[in-house]
């Protein structure tokens, strides 16, 4: 179960990768539970992954553990 939902408004925590914003606040804008095989899903953890959107309209897809809810 996702820790997050569609249009939460979330930060990328800090000690995440340099590409993904480190203490960037952004919104989920795609939860994907489930990944297909062989996709490029596969080179993430276990565990559910999000695609977000920063305030400047760059996306990016995060594992749940590298997010947090925004203060």
């Amino acid at each position: 179960m996702p820790l997050f939902n569609y249009d939460d408004r979330v930060r990328v925590i800090h000690g995440a990768g340099s590409h993904l914003r480190p203490g960037g606040d952004a919104w989920v804008v795609g939860i994907f539970e489930e990944r297909p095989v062989g996709s490029y899903f596969a080179d993430f953890p276990d565990g559910v992954i999000y695609t977000i959107e920063y305030d400047d309209g760059q996306a990016a897809d995060v594992h749940e553990g590298q997010l947090e809810a925004r203060p």
